[in-house]
Protein backbone atom coordinates (compact mmCIF):
# COMPACT_ATOMS: atom_id res chain seq x y z
CA UNK A 1 0.00 0.00 0.00
CA UNK A 2 1.29 3.09 -1.00
CA UNK A 3 1.04 6.01 1.66
CA UNK A 4 3.67 8.26 -0.09
CA UNK A 5 2.75 12.10 0.28
CA UNK A 6 1.63 13.61 -3.38
CA UNK A 7 4.38 16.02 -3.88
CA UNK A 8 4.04 19.57 -5.04
CA UNK A 9 3.39 20.43 -8.49
CA UNK A 10 4.73 23.88 -8.14
CA UNK A 11 7.09 24.73 -10.75
CA UNK A 12 9.99 27.37 -10.57
CA UNK A 13 9.01 30.57 -12.50
CA UNK A 14 9.56 30.30 -16.17
CA UNK A 15 9.98 27.28 -18.49
CA UNK A 16 11.95 24.20 -17.12
CA UNK A 17 14.96 23.31 -18.80
CA UNK A 18 14.89 20.24 -20.64
CA UNK A 19 16.56 17.20 -19.14
CA UNK A 20 16.15 14.69 -21.75
CA UNK A 21 15.37 15.29 -25.86
CA UNK A 22 14.33 11.98 -27.45
CA UNK A 23 14.20 13.05 -31.66
CA UNK A 24 13.23 10.79 -34.19
CA UNK A 25 14.63 7.53 -32.61
CA UNK A 26 14.29 4.14 -34.41
CA UNK A 27 16.11 0.82 -33.41
CA UNK A 28 15.40 -2.45 -35.65
CA UNK A 29 16.69 -5.58 -35.01
CA UNK A 30 16.87 -7.33 -38.33
CA UNK A 31 13.11 -7.02 -39.44
CA UNK A 32 11.73 -6.28 -36.00
CA UNK A 33 11.10 -2.80 -35.32
CA UNK A 34 11.29 -1.98 -32.05
CA UNK A 35 11.32 2.10 -31.67
CA UNK A 36 9.89 3.96 -34.76
CA UNK A 37 10.24 7.31 -35.01
CA UNK A 38 10.30 8.24 -31.56
CA UNK A 39 10.33 11.95 -30.23
CA UNK A 40 9.50 13.49 -26.91
CA UNK A 41 10.74 15.55 -23.98
CA UNK A 42 11.31 15.00 -20.26
CA UNK A 43 11.67 18.27 -18.48
CA UNK A 44 14.52 19.11 -15.70
CA UNK A 45 13.77 18.02 -11.76
CA UNK A 46 10.20 15.82 -13.24
CA UNK A 47 9.56 12.53 -12.69
CA UNK A 48 8.23 11.09 -16.04
CA UNK A 49 6.54 7.88 -16.57
CA UNK A 50 7.21 5.44 -19.56
CA UNK A 51 4.25 3.52 -20.20
CA UNK A 52 3.61 0.76 -22.86
CA UNK A 53 2.37 -2.78 -23.18
CA UNK A 54 6.06 -5.53 -23.17
CA UNK A 55 7.16 -5.14 -26.38
CA UNK A 56 5.98 -1.43 -26.51
CA UNK A 57 9.56 -0.30 -27.13
CA UNK A 58 10.11 0.68 -23.11
CA UNK A 59 12.80 -1.08 -22.10
CA UNK A 60 14.82 -0.82 -25.74
CA UNK A 61 14.43 3.04 -24.86
CA UNK A 62 15.85 2.35 -21.56
CA UNK A 63 19.02 0.06 -22.97
CA UNK A 64 19.68 3.20 -25.32
CA UNK A 65 19.85 6.25 -22.99
CA UNK A 66 22.06 3.56 -20.66
CA UNK A 67 24.33 3.51 -23.60
CA UNK A 68 23.68 -0.56 -23.71
CA UNK A 69 23.01 -0.24 -27.71
CA UNK A 70 22.59 2.78 -29.87
CA UNK A 71 19.73 3.85 -32.51
CA UNK A 72 19.62 3.18 -35.70
CA UNK A 73 18.08 6.43 -36.40
CA UNK A 74 18.02 9.72 -34.08
CA UNK A 75 19.84 11.22 -31.38
CA UNK A 76 19.61 12.50 -27.76
CA UNK A 77 19.75 15.44 -26.15
CA UNK A 78 21.05 16.15 -22.40
CA UNK A 79 20.70 19.49 -20.84
CA UNK A 80 20.59 20.81 -23.72
CA UNK A 81 23.61 18.92 -25.67
CA UNK A 82 23.16 16.69 -28.56
CA UNK A 83 24.89 13.43 -27.05
CA UNK A 84 25.96 9.92 -28.67
CA UNK A 85 25.74 7.53 -26.08
CA UNK A 86 28.32 4.38 -27.46
CA UNK A 87 28.46 2.83 -24.45
CA UNK A 88 27.51 3.05 -20.22
CA UNK A 89 30.66 4.84 -19.37
CA UNK A 90 29.60 7.76 -21.75
CA UNK A 91 26.29 7.58 -20.38
CA UNK A 92 27.23 7.64 -16.92
CA UNK A 93 29.31 10.86 -18.23
CA UNK A 94 26.73 12.29 -18.77
CA UNK A 95 25.13 11.83 -15.72
CA UNK A 96 22.87 9.01 -16.36
CA UNK A 97 22.25 5.67 -14.30
CA UNK A 98 19.89 3.15 -14.85
CA UNK A 99 17.98 0.66 -11.86
CA UNK A 100 17.17 -2.37 -14.13
CA UNK A 101 14.34 -4.78 -13.93
CA UNK A 102 16.54 -7.30 -14.96
CA UNK A 103 19.26 -7.07 -12.03
CA UNK A 104 22.68 -6.68 -13.13
CA UNK A 105 24.70 -7.68 -10.37
CA UNK A 106 27.01 -10.36 -10.50
CA UNK A 107 25.82 -12.95 -7.96
CA UNK A 108 28.93 -14.60 -6.96
CA UNK A 109 30.01 -11.63 -5.90
CA UNK A 110 29.25 -9.37 -2.38
CA UNK A 111 27.59 -6.95 -1.95
CA UNK A 112 30.32 -4.59 -1.43
CA UNK A 113 32.08 -5.61 -4.98
CA UNK A 114 28.96 -4.95 -6.65
CA UNK A 115 28.27 -1.71 -5.54
CA UNK A 116 32.01 -0.50 -6.83
CA UNK A 117 31.78 -2.10 -9.69
CA UNK A 118 33.07 -0.71 -12.30
CA UNK A 119 34.07 1.64 -10.39
CA UNK A 120 36.15 1.02 -7.25
CA UNK A 121 38.20 3.65 -6.11
CA UNK A 122 41.69 3.02 -6.35
CA UNK A 123 45.56 5.05 -5.15
CA UNK A 124 48.97 4.24 -6.66
CA UNK A 125 46.73 0.97 -8.99
CA UNK A 126 45.30 -0.65 -5.54
CA UNK A 127 41.39 -0.52 -4.72
CA UNK A 128 41.06 1.81 -1.64
CA UNK A 129 39.46 -1.22 0.03
CA UNK A 130 38.86 0.28 3.74
CA UNK A 131 37.60 3.82 2.22
CA UNK A 132 35.05 1.82 -0.28
CA UNK A 133 33.55 -0.41 2.46
CA UNK A 134 33.24 2.59 5.10
CA UNK A 135 31.26 5.03 1.94
CA UNK A 136 29.19 2.13 0.69
CA UNK A 137 28.11 1.28 4.24
CA UNK A 138 27.37 5.00 4.74
CA UNK A 139 25.20 4.94 1.71
CA UNK A 140 23.47 1.71 2.37
CA UNK A 141 22.72 3.17 5.87
CA UNK A 142 21.43 6.30 5.10
CA UNK A 143 18.86 3.96 2.41
CA UNK A 144 17.97 2.13 5.35
CA UNK A 145 19.50 -0.86 4.20
CA UNK A 146 22.62 -0.78 6.90
CA UNK A 147 20.93 -4.63 7.96
CA UNK A 148 22.34 -5.86 4.80
CA UNK A 149 25.65 -7.65 5.43
CA UNK A 150 28.78 -5.68 2.90
CA UNK A 151 30.41 -9.09 2.81
CA UNK A 152 27.05 -11.44 1.58
CA UNK A 153 27.32 -12.54 -1.61
CA UNK A 154 24.61 -11.67 -3.55
CA UNK A 155 23.23 -14.86 -4.58
CA UNK A 156 22.00 -15.48 -0.77
CA UNK A 157 19.70 -12.72 -1.10
CA UNK A 158 16.32 -12.46 -1.81
CA UNK A 159 14.96 -10.58 -4.70
CA UNK A 160 13.57 -7.58 -3.07
CA UNK A 161 16.95 -6.90 -1.67
CA UNK A 162 18.60 -7.47 -4.66
CA UNK A 163 16.50 -5.06 -6.38
CA UNK A 164 16.72 -2.45 -3.80
CA UNK A 165 20.63 -3.24 -4.23
CA UNK A 166 20.40 -1.94 -7.34
CA UNK A 167 18.67 0.65 -6.66
CA UNK A 168 21.47 2.12 -4.26
CA UNK A 169 24.07 1.01 -6.58
CA UNK A 170 22.26 3.75 -8.65
CA UNK A 171 21.98 6.17 -6.23
CA UNK A 172 25.78 5.44 -5.08
CA UNK A 173 27.33 7.40 -8.16
CA UNK A 174 24.44 10.29 -7.55
CA UNK A 175 23.14 10.58 -11.05
CA UNK A 176 21.51 13.75 -12.39
CA UNK A 177 19.32 11.19 -14.25
CA UNK A 178 17.95 7.88 -12.69
CA UNK A 179 16.22 5.51 -14.89
CA UNK A 180 13.96 3.19 -12.83
CA UNK A 181 13.20 0.34 -15.05
CA UNK A 182 10.42 -1.67 -13.34
CA UNK A 183 11.85 -0.72 -9.84
CA UNK A 184 9.03 -2.30 -7.95
CA UNK A 185 8.51 -5.30 -10.14
CA UNK A 186 9.96 -6.80 -7.23
CA UNK A 187 8.94 -5.34 -4.26
CA UNK A 188 5.58 -4.84 -2.29
CA UNK A 189 3.84 -3.30 0.93
CA UNK A 190 6.15 -1.22 2.74
CA UNK A 191 9.21 -1.45 0.39
CA UNK A 192 6.92 0.33 -1.97
CA UNK A 193 6.84 3.24 0.00
CA UNK A 194 10.45 3.06 0.60
CA UNK A 195 10.86 3.73 -2.63
CA UNK A 196 8.81 6.80 -2.37
CA UNK A 197 10.69 8.45 -0.08
CA UNK A 198 13.78 7.44 -2.32
CA UNK A 199 12.00 9.24 -5.00
CA UNK A 200 10.99 11.93 -3.04
CA UNK A 201 14.54 12.82 -1.66
CA UNK A 202 15.98 12.86 -5.37
CA UNK A 203 13.53 14.93 -6.63
CA UNK A 204 14.77 17.25 -3.85
CA UNK A 205 18.04 17.19 -5.02
CA UNK A 206 16.66 17.94 -8.85
CA UNK A 207 17.33 14.99 -10.31
CA UNK A 208 15.51 14.15 -13.42
CA UNK A 209 13.90 10.64 -12.88
CA UNK A 210 12.22 7.75 -15.69
CA UNK A 211 9.59 5.47 -14.30
CA UNK A 212 8.89 2.40 -15.87
CA UNK A 213 6.11 0.66 -14.11
CA UNK A 214 2.90 -1.20 -15.06
CA UNK A 215 1.11 -0.07 -11.78
CA UNK A 216 -0.98 2.74 -12.28
CA UNK A 217 -1.20 3.39 -8.30
CA UNK A 218 2.46 4.04 -8.25
CA UNK A 219 2.64 6.32 -11.37
CA UNK A 220 -0.01 8.36 -10.01
CA UNK A 221 1.67 8.79 -6.69
CA UNK A 222 5.15 9.40 -7.87
CA UNK A 223 5.12 10.73 -11.18
CA UNK A 224 4.34 14.61 -13.04
CA UNK A 225 4.15 13.31 -16.79
CA UNK A 226 3.98 10.09 -18.40
CA UNK A 227 4.86 9.47 -21.95
CA UNK A 228 2.76 6.19 -23.76
CA UNK A 229 4.55 3.95 -26.22
CA UNK A 230 2.71 1.42 -28.44
CA UNK A 231 4.21 -0.91 -31.27
CA UNK A 232 7.39 1.24 -30.74
CA UNK A 233 5.74 4.39 -31.75
CA UNK A 234 5.03 7.47 -29.33
CA UNK A 235 1.33 7.42 -28.69
CA UNK A 236 1.10 10.79 -26.39
CA UNK A 237 3.16 12.62 -23.61
CA UNK A 238 0.77 14.08 -21.14
CA UNK A 239 1.00 15.96 -17.43
CA UNK A 240 -0.72 12.94 -15.35
CA UNK A 241 -3.40 15.29 -13.78
CA UNK A 242 -4.71 16.04 -17.19
CA UNK A 243 -5.26 12.33 -17.88
CA UNK A 244 -7.74 9.49 -16.85
CA UNK A 245 -6.76 5.87 -15.79
CA UNK A 246 -9.01 4.87 -18.12
CA UNK A 247 -7.53 6.88 -21.08
CA UNK A 248 -4.34 5.96 -20.26
CA UNK A 249 -4.90 2.21 -20.74
CA UNK A 250 -6.67 2.85 -23.74
CA UNK A 251 -3.98 4.23 -25.31
CA UNK A 252 -1.21 1.36 -23.46
CA UNK A 253 -3.43 -1.21 -25.14
CA UNK A 254 -4.58 0.57 -28.65
CA UNK A 255 -8.02 -1.42 -27.53
CA UNK A 256 -10.80 -0.95 -24.78
CA UNK A 257 -10.46 -3.62 -21.81
CA UNK A 258 -12.98 -3.19 -20.43
CA UNK A 259 -12.79 -3.90 -16.42
CA UNK A 260 -9.29 -4.40 -14.47
CA UNK A 261 -10.67 -8.53 -13.88
CA UNK A 262 -12.65 -10.81 -15.47
CA UNK A 263 -16.21 -11.75 -13.57
CA UNK A 264 -15.22 -14.05 -10.22
CA UNK A 265 -15.99 -17.63 -11.22
CA UNK A 266 -18.50 -19.71 -8.86
CA UNK A 267 -17.02 -21.58 -5.86
CA UNK A 268 -16.42 -24.98 -7.01
CA UNK A 269 -17.79 -27.66 -5.20
CA UNK A 270 -16.10 -29.43 -2.23
CA UNK A 271 -16.56 -32.93 -3.47
CA UNK A 272 -14.07 -35.88 -2.91
CA UNK A 273 -10.27 -36.32 -1.83
CA UNK A 274 -8.17 -32.87 -2.09
CA UNK A 275 -6.04 -33.01 -5.06
CA UNK A 276 -3.40 -31.37 -2.28
CA UNK A 277 -3.38 -31.53 1.28
CA UNK A 278 -0.84 -29.80 3.70
CA UNK A 279 -0.14 -30.87 6.97
CA UNK A 280 2.06 -29.23 9.88
CA UNK A 281 4.46 -28.26 6.82
CA UNK A 282 8.26 -26.65 8.37
CA UNK A 283 10.79 -25.32 6.77
CA UNK A 284 14.28 -24.29 8.23
CA UNK A 285 13.43 -21.10 6.94
CA UNK A 286 10.23 -19.13 7.77
CA UNK A 287 7.77 -21.63 7.43
CA UNK A 288 6.89 -22.58 10.71
CA UNK A 289 3.69 -24.64 10.97
CA UNK A 290 1.23 -24.67 8.17
CA UNK A 291 -1.87 -26.80 7.23
CA UNK A 292 -4.67 -26.61 4.36
CA UNK A 293 -6.36 -28.22 1.66
CA UNK A 294 -6.61 -27.21 -2.38
CA UNK A 295 -9.10 -29.00 -4.18
CA UNK A 296 -9.55 -29.60 -7.89
CA UNK A 297 -11.60 -26.51 -9.69
CA UNK A 298 -10.01 -24.00 -7.05
CA UNK A 299 -7.86 -21.09 -6.76
CA UNK A 300 -6.44 -20.72 -3.84
CA UNK A 301 -4.35 -17.40 -3.10
CA UNK A 302 -1.61 -16.74 -0.50
CA UNK A 303 -0.90 -13.41 0.63
CA UNK A 304 1.21 -12.12 2.81
CA UNK A 305 4.66 -9.38 3.37
CA UNK A 306 7.78 -9.99 2.07
CA UNK A 307 9.44 -13.11 4.20
CA UNK A 308 6.33 -14.21 5.88
CA UNK A 309 7.22 -18.00 4.29
CA UNK A 310 5.53 -18.06 1.27
CA UNK A 311 8.89 -18.57 -0.94
CA UNK A 312 9.23 -21.39 1.23
CA UNK A 313 6.15 -22.89 0.92
CA UNK A 314 5.96 -22.63 -3.02
CA UNK A 315 9.68 -24.05 -3.10
CA UNK A 316 9.00 -27.36 -0.57
CA UNK A 317 5.74 -27.81 -3.33
CA UNK A 318 8.26 -28.09 -5.83
CA UNK A 319 10.95 -30.12 -4.29
CA UNK A 320 13.34 -27.30 -3.71
CA UNK A 321 13.17 -26.97 -0.32
CA UNK A 322 13.97 -29.57 2.79
CA UNK A 323 10.95 -29.50 4.64
CA UNK A 324 9.31 -31.25 7.34
CA UNK A 325 5.48 -32.38 7.89
CA UNK A 326 3.19 -34.10 5.02
CA UNK A 327 2.56 -33.22 1.74
CA UNK A 328 0.17 -35.33 0.42
CA UNK A 329 -2.07 -35.85 -2.81
CA UNK A 330 -4.98 -37.56 -3.65
CA UNK A 331 -4.84 -38.10 -0.22
CA UNK A 332 -1.79 -40.35 -0.41
CA UNK A 333 1.31 -38.84 0.92
CA UNK A 334 4.46 -37.84 -1.33
CA UNK A 335 8.27 -36.98 -0.50
CA UNK A 336 9.29 -34.07 -2.19
CA UNK A 337 13.16 -34.23 -2.77
CA UNK A 338 13.49 -32.95 -5.44
CA UNK A 339 11.54 -30.90 -8.22
CA UNK A 340 11.64 -34.51 -10.69
CA UNK A 341 9.41 -35.60 -7.97
CA UNK A 342 7.01 -33.08 -7.98
CA UNK A 343 6.78 -33.36 -11.84
CA UNK A 344 5.82 -36.83 -11.82
CA UNK A 345 2.48 -37.67 -13.40
CA UNK A 346 0.79 -38.98 -11.07
CA UNK A 347 1.87 -36.08 -8.67
CA UNK A 348 1.59 -33.12 -10.68
CA UNK A 349 2.64 -29.90 -8.86
CA UNK A 350 3.89 -27.30 -11.37
CA UNK A 351 5.70 -24.19 -10.42
CA UNK A 352 5.82 -20.81 -12.26
CA UNK A 353 8.66 -18.85 -9.85
CA UNK A 354 8.97 -15.15 -9.03
CA UNK A 355 11.99 -14.60 -11.18
CA UNK A 356 11.41 -16.36 -14.96
CA UNK A 357 14.61 -15.45 -16.56
CA UNK A 358 16.54 -17.11 -13.76
CA UNK A 359 14.40 -19.84 -12.62
CA UNK A 360 12.27 -20.67 -15.40
CA UNK A 361 13.56 -20.20 -18.55
CA UNK A 362 16.89 -21.07 -20.64
CA UNK A 363 17.02 -17.95 -22.69
CA UNK A 364 19.63 -19.25 -25.30
CA UNK A 365 16.93 -21.58 -25.94
CA UNK A 366 13.76 -21.26 -28.54
CA UNK A 367 10.48 -21.08 -27.04
CA UNK A 368 9.51 -25.02 -28.39
CA UNK A 369 12.59 -26.10 -26.88
CA UNK A 370 11.91 -24.46 -23.15
CA UNK A 371 8.27 -25.61 -23.69
CA UNK A 372 8.50 -29.25 -24.21
CA UNK A 373 11.79 -29.81 -21.95
CA UNK A 374 9.98 -31.01 -18.80
CA UNK A 375 8.38 -33.98 -21.26
CA UNK A 376 10.83 -34.62 -23.33
CA UNK A 377 10.78 -38.05 -22.95
CA UNK A 378 6.85 -38.02 -23.81
CA UNK A 379 8.67 -36.96 -28.09
CA UNK A 380 11.78 -39.64 -27.62
CA UNK A 381 11.47 -42.96 -30.14
CA UNK A 382 14.46 -45.04 -30.58
CA UNK A 383 16.99 -43.01 -29.32
CA UNK A 384 15.51 -39.83 -31.34
CA UNK A 385 13.51 -37.12 -30.87
CA UNK A 386 9.88 -36.50 -32.53
CA UNK A 387 10.54 -32.78 -33.87
CA UNK A 388 7.52 -32.84 -35.94
CA UNK A 389 4.73 -34.18 -33.22
CA UNK A 390 7.09 -31.74 -30.62
CA UNK A 391 6.45 -28.89 -32.88
CA UNK A 392 2.57 -29.57 -33.65
CA UNK A 393 1.68 -29.82 -29.46
CA UNK A 394 3.98 -26.58 -28.34
CA UNK A 395 2.50 -24.57 -31.55
CA UNK A 396 -1.21 -25.58 -29.97
CA UNK A 397 -0.49 -24.61 -26.39
CA UNK A 398 1.39 -21.31 -27.70
CA UNK A 399 -1.67 -20.78 -29.39
CA UNK A 400 -4.05 -21.04 -26.32
CA UNK A 401 -1.55 -18.86 -24.90
CA UNK A 402 -1.16 -15.93 -27.44
CA UNK A 403 2.30 -16.36 -27.58
CA UNK A 404 4.30 -15.16 -30.36
CA UNK A 405 4.64 -17.73 -32.75
CA UNK A 406 8.19 -17.22 -33.77
CA UNK A 407 8.96 -18.34 -29.83
CA UNK A 408 8.95 -22.21 -31.71
CA UNK A 409 12.45 -21.42 -33.42
CA UNK A 410 13.67 -17.80 -31.62
CA UNK A 411 15.46 -17.68 -28.45
CA UNK A 412 12.96 -16.55 -25.76
CA UNK A 413 15.60 -14.03 -24.63
CA UNK A 414 14.64 -12.15 -28.04
CA UNK A 415 10.95 -11.28 -26.34
CA UNK A 416 9.35 -8.97 -24.07
CA UNK A 417 8.49 -10.12 -20.64
CA UNK A 418 5.17 -10.84 -21.34
CA UNK A 419 5.65 -13.67 -24.36
CA UNK A 420 8.14 -14.96 -21.32
CA UNK A 421 6.08 -15.30 -19.07
CA UNK A 422 3.63 -16.98 -21.33
CA UNK A 423 5.76 -19.31 -22.44
CA UNK A 424 7.01 -20.24 -18.72
CA UNK A 425 3.19 -21.49 -17.82
CA UNK A 426 2.91 -22.84 -21.24
CA UNK A 427 5.39 -25.73 -20.54
CA UNK A 428 3.12 -27.09 -17.49
CA UNK A 429 0.22 -26.69 -19.62
CA UNK A 430 1.98 -28.87 -22.31
CA UNK A 431 3.01 -31.34 -19.46
CA UNK A 432 -0.63 -31.30 -18.43
CA UNK A 433 0.22 -30.27 -14.72
CA UNK A 434 -2.69 -30.89 -11.84
CA UNK A 435 -1.84 -28.43 -9.45
CA UNK A 436 -0.14 -24.87 -10.74
CA UNK A 437 2.11 -23.22 -8.19
CA UNK A 438 1.85 -19.32 -9.69
CA UNK A 439 4.47 -17.15 -7.63
CA UNK A 440 3.31 -13.89 -8.65
CA UNK A 441 3.00 -14.63 -12.03
CA UNK A 442 1.99 -10.91 -13.56
CA UNK A 443 5.09 -9.43 -11.78
CA UNK A 444 6.59 -6.70 -14.45
CA UNK A 445 3.59 -7.79 -16.83
CA UNK A 446 1.76 -5.12 -19.01
CA UNK A 447 -2.25 -4.83 -18.33
CA UNK A 448 -3.09 -6.83 -21.62
CA UNK A 449 -0.87 -9.17 -20.80
CA UNK A 450 -2.38 -9.51 -17.36
CA UNK A 451 -6.03 -10.13 -18.73
CA UNK A 452 -4.67 -12.75 -20.64
CA UNK A 453 -3.01 -14.75 -17.53
CA UNK A 454 -6.18 -13.90 -15.66
CA UNK A 455 -8.38 -15.64 -17.89
CA UNK A 456 -5.80 -18.79 -18.11
CA UNK A 457 -5.91 -19.32 -14.57
CA UNK A 458 -9.73 -19.03 -14.28
CA UNK A 459 -10.08 -21.32 -17.56
CA UNK A 460 -7.61 -23.71 -16.38
CA UNK A 461 -8.91 -24.12 -12.56
CA UNK A 462 -12.61 -24.16 -14.51
CA UNK A 463 -11.75 -27.74 -16.35
CA UNK A 464 -10.49 -29.06 -12.80
CA UNK A 465 -7.42 -27.96 -12.77
CA UNK A 466 -6.14 -26.78 -8.63
CA UNK A 467 -4.23 -23.45 -8.43
CA UNK A 468 -2.19 -21.89 -5.86
CA UNK A 469 -1.66 -18.81 -6.28
CA UNK A 470 0.87 -15.67 -4.59
CA UNK A 471 0.89 -11.82 -5.63
CA UNK A 472 2.19 -8.86 -4.28
CA UNK A 473 -0.86 -7.29 -5.74
CA UNK A 474 -3.71 -7.40 -3.40
CA UNK A 475 -6.51 -7.22 -5.89
CA UNK A 476 -5.45 -9.52 -7.90
CA UNK A 477 -5.79 -12.04 -4.66
CA UNK A 478 -9.26 -10.15 -4.31
CA UNK A 479 -10.91 -10.84 -7.73
CA UNK A 480 -9.09 -14.17 -8.32
CA UNK A 481 -8.81 -16.69 -5.63
CA UNK A 482 -12.16 -18.26 -4.34
CA UNK A 483 -10.29 -18.49 -0.71
CA UNK A 484 -7.30 -16.18 0.38
CA UNK A 485 -4.88 -17.82 3.34
CA UNK A 486 -2.66 -14.99 4.71
CA UNK A 487 0.65 -15.92 6.09
CA UNK A 488 2.30 -13.94 9.02
CA UNK A 489 5.79 -14.87 10.70
CA UNK A 490 5.42 -18.74 8.58
CA UNK A 491 1.59 -19.53 10.12
CA UNK A 492 -1.82 -19.30 8.36
CA UNK A 493 -2.69 -16.10 9.67
CA UNK A 494 -5.94 -15.71 8.19
CA UNK A 495 -8.52 -18.06 5.89
CA UNK A 496 -10.50 -15.31 4.06
CA UNK A 497 -13.51 -16.71 2.02
CA UNK A 498 -17.25 -15.13 1.01
CA UNK A 499 -18.00 -12.27 2.23
CA UNK A 500 -14.81 -12.10 4.33
CA UNK A 501 -12.65 -11.90 1.38
CA UNK A 502 -11.74 -8.45 0.44
CA UNK A 503 -8.88 -6.22 0.04
CA UNK A 504 -9.20 -4.70 3.11
CA UNK A 505 -9.26 -8.02 4.79
CA UNK A 506 -6.15 -8.83 3.30
CA UNK A 507 -4.71 -5.80 3.96
CA UNK A 508 -5.30 -5.67 7.36
CA UNK A 509 -4.42 -9.54 7.83
CA UNK A 510 -0.47 -8.99 6.34
CA UNK A 511 -0.48 -6.29 8.38
CA UNK A 512 -0.88 -8.33 11.50
CA UNK A 513 -4.33 -6.91 12.38
CA UNK A 514 -6.57 -9.61 12.60
CA UNK A 515 -7.69 -11.80 15.69
CA UNK A 516 -5.53 -14.83 14.44
CA UNK A 517 -2.49 -12.68 13.67
CA UNK A 518 -2.46 -11.41 17.38
CA UNK A 519 -2.59 -15.05 18.79
CA UNK A 520 0.94 -15.11 16.42
CA UNK A 521 2.52 -12.26 17.35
Amino acid sequence: MIHMKRHSDAQPSGAPAVAIEVRGIAKAFGATVALDDVSFDIRAGETHALLGENGAGKSTMVKLLSGLMQPSTGGFGVFGEQVILASPREAHRHGIQTAFQELTQIRDLSVLDNMLLPYPPTALGQIRRGAARKAVSAHLESLSLGDIGLDTEMRDLDLNQRQKLEIARALFREPKILLLDEPTSALSGSDIDWLGGIIEAQRRKGVTMVFISHRMAEVRAFCDCVTVLRNGRHIATERLDAVADEDLISMIAGRELGRSFPPKPPVPAIAGEPVLSVSHLRTSRRLMDLSFELRAGEILGVAGLQGMGQLELFSALFGMEDYDGTISVDGRPVTLISPRDALEARIGLALVPEDRKTEALFLKLDGQRNAALPVIERYGRLGLIDETREEADVARVFARLNVDMRALWTPVKAFSGGNQQKIAIAKWLLAKSRVLLLFDPTRGIDVGTKHEIYALIQEYAAAGGAVLFHSTEIAELDHLAHRVMVLYRGREAAMLRGESLSEDAILRATLGSGPNVLELS
